[in-house]
């Protein structure tokens, strides 16, 4: 048997199966016949030792601390890029000339005004309907005000204008929901500010339309960390309706209700939760870092730890200085954002969490940034899919665009119940029992 191969043996059979070996060394084993040769599939509940596709956008090593979005390293791309260059980056597979940048952002930019009937149609949705649902319904909508952007088969132009359609109407309806729930006049966006910039005064600007640069700059390195994280929960989802052909629109928002679980991109938000738990409490954080220590506890300290990142999360030494910036420059005073900093100082000079290697990880970092920023915290997680878009849309992409695609289906195994008759209605218990 070469390097290349493995074997299974099951019983008296042996089954040859090809060894995959990724361009960072990573190995798999590919599993696509065994069933058709065997009769077999594998079991692996949360998909967390399979892999579901190659790609070339993202490469993560969690056992490392390793993030490269096209082989370039995440430190890298967050202390000499900005946003939209990695985005360009991401999404067609090489940094762009100026030439480039500049027409991707024109592109953009024209496209960053959203349908008079669209702004009517985010007006009438519910005042208490969480912006991830404000979110996921309109990018829906988007492909009735954009039909272009919805044949089963789009040509390369269609899916670069469909693509860059989204990157500008995502910012706007992030921005103008935010000004309809607080019950502000709308602004539109300025083809004058960067991306980010134009963000962030179309979310909060009165008046003239002046953005402190290191804010925004502490906004678009937030965005750049999120840009991609290979196949995660959202993305995979995104991948996944993606497989059936669905357009865009409706893939991306496939991405965004999988993001809303509070197990994905609702831990920022479960962060401040935390801290404002709290701070109800009397603020003595020092209190619930021995609650998280005690197993007998339910207690759970959020946004310390990461399910990939068995070392360190490579972004969060990033956006600490980005925190740090926000804080210094906004002058903040806020409670909540005390004993969120004394949370972190304690953790980083105890020894159960350096043991454990229970380091800050974005989440924390980026639910203080919010809140500095004064956004809502149910906001925290459309903030994430700003960031997380040019992800889903690189993805998508590649996937359209691989002429192996296949639908995605994974297989089961049947635990249920077998060889069960059929009980006429009249001789039916009254209420049935179990599930």
């Amino acid at each position: 048997m070469g390097a290349d191969k493995a074997k299974i043996v099951v019983g008296d059979q042996t089954y040859e199966v090809d060894i995959v070996t990724g361009t960072e060394g990573e190995k798999a084993l590919d599993i696509g016949s065994l069933r058709g040769r065997s009769g077999l599939v594998t079991l692996d509940n949360g998909f967390g030792n399979t892999g579901s596709c190659r790609s070339s956008v993202t490469f993560l090593n969690g056992e490392k601390g390793v993030l490269k979005y096209r082989g370039i390293p995440i430190e890298e791309l967050a202390q000499k890029s900005h946003f939209l260059e990695v985005a360009f980056l991401l999404i067609e597979g090489a940094l762009p000339s100026r030439e480039e940048l500049d027409d991707f952002a024109q592109r953009i930019a024209k496209n960053s005004h959203l349908p008079e009937p669209f702004k009517k149609m985010m007006a009438s949705f519910p005042q208490k309907m969480h912006p991830m649902g404000a979110l996921s319904c309109g990018t829906v909508a988007l492909s009735a005000f954009f039909p272009e952007g919805n044949p089963p088969d789009p040509s390369a132009e269609q899916r670069a204008k469909a693509i860059t359609l989204l990157l500008g109407q995502m910012k706007a309806m992030i921005a103008t929901y935010y000004r309809l729930r607080v019950g502000k006049e709308l602004r539109d966006s300025d083809p004058g500010f960067d991306y980010s910039s134009d963000f962030f005064q179309m979310m909060f600007g009165e008046g003239d339309r002046d953005v402190d640069p290191e804010v925004a700059k502490a906004l678009d390195t937030l965005l750049i960390l999120h840009g991609d994280h290979e196949q995660n929960c959202s993305t995979s989802s995104v991948r996944m309706v993606g497989s059936g052909k669905a357009n865009l629109f409706s893939s991306v928002a496939s991405g965004i209700n999988a993001l809303w679980g509070p197990l994905h991109g609702g831990a920022n938000e479960a962060v401040i939760d935390m801290l404002d738990e709290i701070l109800a409490d009397g603020g003595g954080y020092k209190k619930f870092l021995a609650k998280a220590k005690d197993k007998s506890d339910p207690f759970r300290l959020m946004g310390f730890g990461h399910r990939v990142y068995k070392n360190f999360d490579p972004r969060a030494k990033i956006i600490k200085g980005a925190c740090d910036t926000v804080l210094s420059k906004l002058g903040v005073h806020d409670p909540v954002l005390d004993i969120a900093k004394g949370l972190e100082e304690e953790a980083l000079k105890d020894d159960y969490f350096m043991e454990r290697k229970l380091y800050p990880n974005v989440d924390f970092y980026s639910g203080i940034i919010y809140r500095a920023l004064g956004i809502p915290t149910d906001f925290f997680t459309p903030m994430f899919v700003l960031g997380r878009l040019p992800g889903w849309l690189a993805q998508w992409k590649e996937l359209r665009e691989d002429p192996k695609m296949r639908i995605g289906r994974p297989r089961q195994i049947y635990m249920g119940k077998t060889d069960e008759a059929y009980v006429e209605m009249g001789v039916r218990p009254p209420k049935s029992e179990g599930p």
